[in-house]
């Protein structure tokens, strides 16, 4: 049996006061019994340490971190004052990851307001921030695309798409960094596409194209067979899924593009074309074009820029019936509004824009607050640089500045989310390489800390149309092209983001599948691939993409602990938690809850704090220690199940650079707690705690969410509860029930 001195960490936050934050090592509290079991009836935590059982090593400075994102203007003026700053920095990450949303809205970044344009006399065109070294930079904006294809995309729903939206003036145009002119390759070797989906299934035989110029001169028109070819789906649970998990599928490969029995058109005439695609009606939902020879001729802008030259565009398309007197029953709604317009889709798109399409919406945190405000806590950052809405002469000045700042950097993640904004691996790849060139060549320091393609959200491989191999892979394809290329030596990191959950079927028992979706996700980039001396990266994660009750519930305490250990033990090598700043009270599904680790209110005052920061603290204060050095990360088998199967208690061993041992253990029980022992197995010898541990425990005791109504609150709210403990080989530590649970101290018995 063990004795405690237990204390509580500070005292109850409410929803009208701050508490003020100490380090868990400085709580003063009064002191309780810690409750126990006998041996006997406790399971065995076993860790195996012997020294060539290390699953990984990492150095928290560099692998435990956070993230900045989009803001509101407003917002700017109030995170990065030393207070906010310094409750940012409280829950106790390292670095912090720089991230960019204009990719999802289809915005041009202007990193610098202040820039030349390619057409400086009409402030239009393709714009390149200025590298000079002027007032520091504290905002910077997106900038609409005018020649936008896409209705919808993985991050927002604004906006809209010139292919159907009813004016013959506008029109898309795809993105000319993926034509011969600058890929060196054939244009066929980069078809462009764009696709239309009727919403519901129509008798089509007919398609008119509006071509602007560079209009396409081979082209085919083909129609899909199979499940959506543009969204992700949860589907139903089957032999297939291991254990009887749920996990989304991409159903871009669960189907196949068919041409029209007259749908491939050669030596394509410009102007407004009608094509009869079939003499019998098929009935379909979703009709692509797609493009393989350009025209190469001045389009609307001229004929001084080649970029007007190359590439493919349209003013309009409109899919239909050809009727047999010759009239056209077309299909398609034509409408300057997302929610009103037949939605479109496109392979890519010109980042051409004006100084008139600054966008309301959000503001990018300049560079020079970003580095000097403190929010990176004195560490080298992951930075993003823009690249399928952007141009390489842009990447090039930025990287130009930040050398010039002296501002230190990690790694630079190369674009976020091509595959949420449908771009082929292929096409993505060509411009990795040409922005790779264009900073490498102002910057060679920044030889060695380029990677990508940060997959949005996923739980597993990211599939894709197959390619002429069948080949559905899309980071096996890309990395095939960098290959090819003799450039996969430029791949200095492979990222992508955690979402894993849908928001708003999210339920307790999804926690069982954590491990293993962590498993899949990292096992998929080998399977495609990625030699296992590239690290992987998570650079940003939450629970779902959309706001759910269960970020502030308890659930997220559990989640985090177990999403980071697990992370590691399969061989990750940064986990970037998102996000750092406080947010305010939102709805979301199934309840009330709010995104981060703070809450503050209206008038930006930091009123409270929820699960996902002290769940933090315990994983970056009390499991590892930064500025301490390298930890190495054991293997640990718990065994407790319930009746199904499930893992109810799953835990994480590190051995610190001070020489002690830390236990992460997650009870993932909401009922029951849970007694165990714990036996450090080395080189034929076994270990155990010895002298004073410190245990640390947050969970549904101290903390349980109420998220009804905008009055969302927690009470119980209080912070986590410590025990010193006197520890022998037959100690017994009671892990409460739906609780986090940090194990330290001195380990005797090892063989070395």
């Amino acid at each position: 049996m063990a004795t405690s001195r237990r204390t509580f960490l500070g005292t109850t936050i409410g929803a009208a006061a701050l508490t003020v934050v100490r380090p868990l090592a400085d709580a003063v509290v009064p002191s309780a019994q810690n409750a126990t079991s006998s041996a006997a009836d406790a399971a065995v935590v076993r860790v195996y340490a012997a020294p060539n059982q290390v699953l990984n090593s990492f150095d928290p400075d560099q692998a435990l971190a956070t993230s900045m994102d989009i803001q509101s203007r407003e917002s700017i003026e109030t995170i990065y004052t030393p207070k906010n700053v310094k409750v940012c920095l409280s829950a106790g990450w390292g670095p912090i990851s720089y991230r960019l949303h204009t990719p999802e809205t289809i915005d041009y970044w202007h990193w610098n307001p202040n820039g030349r344009w390619s057409d400086e006399a009409n402030q239009r065109g393709y714009f390149v921030g200025s590298s000079e070294l002027g007032e520091p930079i504290r905002d910077s904006f997106g900038y609409s695309l005018p020649h936008r294809g896409c209705t919808h995309n993985g991050g927002t729903e604004r906006g809209y798409s010139r292919l159907t939206d009813g004016d013959s003036k506008t029109f898309w145009k795809s993105n000319p960094y993926l034509a011969k002119a600058f890929t060196h390759e054939d244009d066929s070797l980069h078809p462009q596409w764009i696709i239309v989906d009727l919403g519901e299934y129509h008798d089509v035989n007919a398609i008119r194209i509006d071509w602007c110029e560079p209009r396409a001169t081979e082209y085919e028109v083909q129609y899909w067979v199979g499940d959506d070819p543009m969204n992700w789906e949860e589907p139903a649970m089957d032999s297939t899924n291991q254990g009887g998990e749920y996990l989304p599928v991409a159903n871009q490969a669960m189907g196949n593009w068919v041409r029209f029995p007259r749908g491939a058109v050669h030596e394509g005439k410009a102007g407004s074309v009608t094509l009869k695609l079939a003499d019998k009606l098929i009935p379909t939902r979703w009709v692509r074009v797609v493009m393989t020879q350009s025209s190469n001729q001045p389009g609307p802008h001229g004929s001084d820029d080649v970029r007007h030259r190359v590439g493919y565009a349209i003013y309009g398309v409109h899919v239909g019936r050809l009727e047999a007197d010759g009239k056209f029953a077309d299909f398609v709604k034509h409408a300057p509004d997302g929610r009103k317009q037949t939605a479109t889709y496109c392979s890519s798109t010109d980042p051409w824009h004006t100084a008139e399409d600054l966008s309301p919406y959000g503001d990018q945190t300049g560079w020079d607050i970003f580095f000097t405000s403190g929010i990176t806590n004195g560490l080298p950052a992951l930075i993003t640089v823009p690249l399928i809405y952007s141009v390489p002469e842009d990447a090039a000045a930025m990287a130009a500045y930040l050398k010039k700042r002296g501002y230190p950097i990690s790694w630079v993640e190369m674009d976020e989310e091509a595959d949420g904004q449908y771009y082929m691996p292929e096409d993505y790849a060509t411009l990795y390489i040409q922005f790779a060139d264009a900073m490498l060549k102002v910057d060679p320091t920044l030889k060695g800390k380029l990677g990508g393609p940060v997959f949005q959200g996923i739980n597993q491989d990211v599939s894709v149309w197959p390619d002429a191999r069948g080949n559905k892979s899309w980071f096996g394809r890309f990395y095939e092209y960098l290959k090819s290329h003799n450039r996969h030596q430029d791949l200095s990191f492979a990222s992508f983001e955690i979402y894993p959950y849908e928001a708003c079927t999210m339920k307790w028992e999804d926690l069982y599948r954590n491990r293993e979706l962590t498993r899949k996700t990292l096992q998929a980039f080998w399977d495609d691939g990625l030699p296992k001396n590239i690290p992987l990266m998570n650079t940003e994660s939450n629970l779902s993409g959309s706001l759910s009750v269960y970020m502030s519930d308890i659930f997220s305490a559990l989640w985090l602990a177990d999403n980071v250990g697990s992370f590691f033990a399969e061989g990750g090598a940064l986990y970037v938690h998102s996000p750092i700043e406080p947010s305010g009270i939102e709805h979301g599904c199934q309840g009330w809850a709010i995104w981060g680790n703070a809450l503050w209110d209206r008038d930006a005052k930091v009123i409270g704090y929820t699960a996902f920061y002290y769940a933090s603290r315990m994983i970056n204060d009390e499991w590892v220690t930064h500025r301490s050095g390298i930890h190495h990360l054991y293997s640990v088998d718990v065994g407790i199940e319930d009746a199904a199967g499930n893992a109810l208690v799953t835990s994480y061993a590190v051995r610190r650079p001070d020489g002690q041992w830390a236990l992460l253990l997650i009870n993932k029980d909401r009922d029951n707690p849970h007694p165990v022992r714990v036996a450090i197995e080395g080189n034929g010898g076994t270990g155990h705690f010895v002298g004073t541990v410190r245990m640390v425990t947050f969970g549904s005791e101290q903390y349980v969410w109420h998220g009804q109504d905008p009055t969302a609150h927690a009470d119980p709210n209080l912070p986590p509860v410590i025990s010193s403990i006197d520890a022998s080989a037959q100690s017994v530590f009671t892990l409460p029930k739906a609780s986090v649970t940090v194990l330290r101290g001195e380990v005797v018995g090892l063989t070395p």
